[in-house]
């Protein structure tokens, strides 16, 4: 890279702690030596292409060519690429940018939330539709999206913008309890001229009338209003879950008496208020998976702008569960002599599940 008009080569080393960056003239770096300390892949890419290499365990070097040009970009500060432009009439009208399209100082955490939703949401759906468990979006179907606890919207509008600039055809509900919202929502997409391809309505997550949803999101819906949203977008056939906990408490107050050695995790209130939201999001995930999802837990957006940044994605495949995953869930339910209202509200589907 260039650095004030010299050209420096910057080398990236982790001690399983942190990761440590530094900048170095071509003569003061040993490249053989770089290249000779155990690394098991190496990747080396030029203007005329790539070379890969990997080391096996016999300590034989196996070595890939590549002839695809790269372009060569020797900036310091690359401007990172954005999924969806700070100048978005939506940005302005919920007052993320300004009226020239720049992103206010104070809204740079909201706008970082929504890229990364959206990074977790491209490739999450290009994957579900590659794989079949979502039909194409058309025209004549298009894709249904629902937001359960919408709020301000930020994300529902995010979705909607992103899609529509790729030319996926879609249509948006966003749910919420407050009537305000509603009206708030509606007026904003009444003024971005997308009412027809975008819903606000004020209603309960868990007697909402959508009769159709190919993909369901929830972020942040407070304590079991989360559980609501899982069992709703599951009893209405969902195919993609983008699930984002917020506050737990169900749990935390169902656990008197930790089984041993676990005591120790929860004599004190803070761990045991942290034990209890793993667990919970724990075992939704597995719930989840007994039922017929395939499920990850991800880091939705850094720790450094909400403490809330666990999101758990599942995608409907219909597989039936392993007698391994059905054990264990009902051990961790007995040992810790704990129900989640998730159990309750899906016992249904887990017991045709599991008994199948």
């Amino acid at each position: 890279m260039s650095i004030k008009g010299e050209i420096l080569l910057q080398v990236m080393s982790n001690d399983g702690r942190q990761t440590t960056t530094k900048n170095y003239t071509p003569r003061e770096i040993d490249v053989t030596a770089l290249l000779s300390s155990g690394y098991a892949n190496i990747l080396v890419e030029h203007t005329q292409g790539s070379m890969a290499i990997r080391i096996t365990k016999k300590q034989e070097a196996l070595v890939h060519f590549e002839t695809t040009p790269n372009d060569q970009n020797l900036e310091h500060d690359r401007a990172k690429a954005r999924l969806l432009d700070s100048a978005d009439p939506f940005l302005r009208a919920v007052g993320i940018s300004d009226s020239a399209g720049n992103i206010k100082p104070s809204r740079q955490d909201k706008y970082r939330q929504v890229e990364e939703f959206l990074r977790v949401l491209a490739p999450s759906l290009s994957g579900a539709i590659e794989a079949g468990h979502i039909e194409k979006p058309s025209e004549s179907k298009p894709l249904s999206i629902v937001d359960l606890g919408c709020g301000h919207a930020y994300l529902t509008f995010a979705a909607h913008q992103y899609l529509t600039s790729k030319a996926i055809p879609v249509r948006i509900v966003g749910v919420d309890v407050r009537e305000e919202s509603r009206l708030r929502n509606s007026a904003i997409a009444k003024e971005l001229g997308i009412i027809k391809t975008m819903e606000f309505r004020a209603e309960e997550i868990k007697s909402s009338t959508i009769d159709h949803v190919d993909v369901a999101i929830a972020l942040h819906a407070c304590d079991t209003a989360t559980d609501d949203a899982i069992a709703w977008a599951v009893r209405n056939s969902a195919k993609l879950l983008l699930i984002a906990p917020c506050c737990h408490h169900d749990l935390q107050s169902q656990i008197k008496q930790s089984p041993e050695p676990w005591g120790l995790l929860t004599k004190h209130g803070l761990m045991k208020e942290r034990l209890a939201d793993l667990l919970t999001d724990a075992l939704r995930a597995h719930i989840l998976k007994i039922i017929g999802y395939r499920t990850d837990v991800i880091e939705f957006v850094g720790g450094e702008h909400t403490p809330r940044n666990m999101m758990i994605r599942a995608v409907k495949t219909s597989a039936k569960p392993d007698q391994f995953d059905i054990d264990t869930y009902h051990q961790m339910l007995a040992q810790w002599k704990i129900k989640p209202i998730l159990a309750e509200l899906l016992e249904d589907e887990i017991n045709a599940s599991t008994q199948s």
